[in-house]
């Protein structure tokens, strides 16, 4: 199976890519079905009910307020972060939602989105189950979706047995490993970017796909401009403040004294990840990569690649985007990208293998160094645990896209200190990875049950 750069990189709002963007696509999907099927003028109730990780961190990552503006017939891609405290306050003041923006119904959140704590449905720890009826209290439609990581939502019909595999997509160069990459890079004398392009481009225009990595880019960019001015508390009861501002505007004041300090731009590379996972938090427009939960660690190492080391201008961070998502989409197909399936290491720990990868390849690394710089970015992630104080994306997750995107940098840096020889293959932590995962305690994924979660108070 084929993933775009494009599915591993979308526009969407913070906080989260699996507990608001996820639930904000699945609703809308929902009322889209039943819309097509000619039901959605007969709807009189509707009511949505939440399972595992969504019920039991869905109040911090602003999974509520999600479904609400799914429902409505918004978009995590394109609807603007500034209306939606409007949006969410006319809804619960009036009670009544507007699907679709034309279908008002009466809706009480207390009644009609449930928070089913401690209940599991039986394919993903993220569950929903959509349900509708009319006037006379008949069901017209019921419906399980899961979202699994990155913005991905799947139905249950679709995560059964018996459902038809989805349509392999007509690319030139399919892989379903890193060692299939790799092997085929060399077989055709591509770089990993190369390949990337050209499975991308049997698809649509190549104008069409460098005008969707230049806007990528610059949500990034928006992102990191944005988070370097805002001020004040995050949303969420954490009272946890904003600092990237006053970090940017030291690193602005104490520019002669930077001079003198050779590890300075790791102070640069923390700020960029910062002032992103900042402005995720606080439900701003980030660019999922692949989760939000994550989103500050490409950007940061792509602004340090552009800044410092760019010579190609587009084309290198069209590079480095391509290569990052070559690697991204080996973890999605072959382990997961969900903090609620595997821990932080499916998040974090994507993100830094997929922006050590891109910052290689970008700094003109071979293919070999490029997966070794993965590798090392994933390696150095096993076993990171998921568990946001709270239910909130903000402590420990701001600091932790800092820490990944450092990590990031160093992966390649060591990576092309050598000739891409090493002992570990990519694949091979991909796997350990998964099975890590798998072996996990439910408390340490996403679900606020340990770790710093519950341990916060006490240190």
């Amino acid at each position: 199976m084929f993933l775009s750069v494009f599915d591993l990189f979308k526009v969407g709002i913070g906080p989260s890519s699996s507990h608001t963007v996820g639930p904000m696509i699945a609703a809308g999907n929902f009322l889209e079905n039943l819309d097509k099927a000619g039901k959605l003028p007969d709807v009189s109730s509707l009511q949505v009910s939440l399972f595992g990780s969504l019920a039991l961190t869905g109040k911090g990552h602003a999974t509520d307020r999600a479904l609400l503006l799914g429902l409505s017939g918004y978009e995590p891609a394109t609807i603007d972060p500034e209306i939606i405290d409007d949006c969410i306050d006319a809804i619960r003041r009036k009670r009544e939602l507007v699907l679709l923006g034309r279908k008002a119904i009466a809706f009480d959140e207390s009644r009609d989105v449930l928070f089913e704590m401690g209940k599991l449905l039986p394919h993903h720890s993220n569950g929903m189950e959509f349900t509708a009826s009319n006037a006379a209290g008949e069901l017209i439609s019921r419906q399980i979706f899961y979202s699994v990581g990155g913005g991905f939502v799947v139905s249950e019909q679709e995560l059964g047995s018996n459902y038809p595999a989805a349509e392999q997509l007509p690319v030139p160069y399919p892989f379903d490993n890193a060692e299939e990459l790799l092997a085929i890079c060399k077989a055709h004398k591509l770089r990993i970017a190369d390949l990337m392009l050209a499975n991308e481009a049997a698809l649509q225009p190549k104008k069409n796909i460098f005008a969707g990595l230049d806007h990528i880019h610059k949500v990034m960019e928006a992102c990191i401009d944005r988070g370097c001015v805002q001020t004040g508390i995050l949303p969420g009861g954490l009272k946890v403040e904003r600092r990237a501002r006053k970090l940017h505007e030291d690193l602005q004041k104490g520019m002669e004294k930077q001079l003198r300090d050779p590890a300075i731009i790791m102070d640069w590379i923390n700020l960029w990840a910062l002032a992103v996972n900042e402005e995720n938090a606080a439900g701003g427009r980030v660019v999922t990569a692949p989760t939000n939960g994550a989103a500050g660690i490409l950007p940061s190492v792509l602004r340090y690649f552009d800044r410092f080391y760019n010579q190609k201008g587009k084309e290198g961070i069209r590079t480095f985007l391509l290569t990052a998502a070559a690697i991204g989409s080996l973890y999605k197909k072959n382990a997961s990208i969900s903090g609620a399936e595997v821990g932080c290491q499916g998040e974090v720990g994507v993100a830094c293998s997929m922006a050590a990868g891109g910052l290689a390849a970008a700094l003109g690394g071979t293919n070999e160094q490029v997966e070794n710089a993965a590798e090392i970015g994933m390696e150095h992630n096993l076993g990171l645990t998921c568990d946001p104080v709270g239910g909130l994306v903000q402590v420990p997750c701001i600091e932790r896209n800092a820490m990944g995107a450092i990590k990031a940098v160093d992966a390649a840096r060591l990576a092309l200190r050598g000739d891409g020889r090493h002992m570990v293959s990519l694949d091979k932590v991909i796997e350990t990875m998964r099975q890590t995962g798998r072996d996990m305690q439910e408390k340490y994924k996403e679900t606020s049950k340990g770790g710093l979660a519950v341990n916060m108070v006490e240190c």
